[in-house]
């Protein structure tokens, strides 16, 4: 039987007296490859900052590997959507990287050799442990996406949660991270917020549409009705294999266009 790592039970959050989040139930297994999608404003950032124990919930209750949020979430790995940097800024590649080990040791200490072989593993493991030693002001945006991964896996995680991994970049360079991400999957669980609907139905083992409330499905079940209610629009959605499904501005009140 699969081990849960992430249990959400009847969770309700809060902005100012307002329901973001509303009765939310989610149980993620070891092994899920798991998307989320919804609307701007539907809740997908807030569930994951409630996930990272970055805000509590009004009601309910949230589990990481058996455990409450404040000692579970060592466990997980954190992608966030967009940093913005000085790229003149002198840091390299490596360095970056190696900022995922600062939980992993105590305070003060200096790096040690095993720092050193998790970073260098954690650059094979994504593809550029050629670039190390390369400002990161110089990579493309594919390549810095990359490191940010990489950054997150150096902290041996259980659960690696990404918030919009392809946001910033072209459509081939978005393919190759879902497939390294999918490569990931083998051994570390997944949970990613996604506005690439038809491009992450290629890759995510099943799929939460959340517009305040959770709907959850297989992927291949994923259907019209799910959508339109998640997005209070009509949506033309032909099956999970069409990359791209389309929101008619005229009638979706949470359509933004390059959204």
């Amino acid at each position: 039987m699969s081990t849960e790592v992430i249990s959400l039970n009847h969770v309700w959050v809060k902005y100012n007296q307002t329901p973001v989040l509303e009765d939310i139930n989610l149980t993620v297994y070891e092994g899920d490859f798991i998307g989320i999608i919804g609307p701007n404003g539907g809740g997908k950032t807030t569930l994951l900052k409630l996930i990272l124990g970055l805000i509590s919930p009004f009601q309910g209750n949230v589990k990481i590997m058996g455990r409450r949020v404040c000692s579970g979430r060592q466990y997980i790995g954190y992608v966030p959507q967009v940093l913005e940097f000085d790229q003149d800024f002198p840091v390299r590649v490596a360095d970056v990287v190696k900022m995922g080990r600062l939980g992993k040791r105590r305070l003060l200490h200096r790096y040690n050799a095993k720092d050193e072989a998790i970073v260098n593993h954690s650059l094979e493991q994504v593809g550029i442990v050629e670039l190390r030693n390369r400002p990161i002001g110089q990579l493309s945006g594919g390549q810095r996406q990359r490191v940010y991964i990489a950054r997150a896996l150096a902290s041996e995680p259980r659960i690696l949660l990404l918030d919009e991994p392809t946001a910033s970049v072209d459509y081939k360079i978005k393919s190759s991270i879902y497939e390294l991400l999918k490569d990931i999957n083998q051994y570390i669980t997944i949970l990613l917020i996604s506005h690439d609907i038809g491009e992450i139905l290629t890759y995510v083992k099943s799929i939460g549409s959340l517009n305040r409330r959770l709907l959850y499905s297989e992927k291949d079940q994923l259907t019209n009705n799910i959508l339109e209610r998640t997005y209070q629009c009509p949506i033309d959605f032909i099956d999970y294999k069409v990359p791209y499904q389309i929101l008619p501005q005229y009638s979706c009140p949470f359509y933004k266009k390059n959204d």
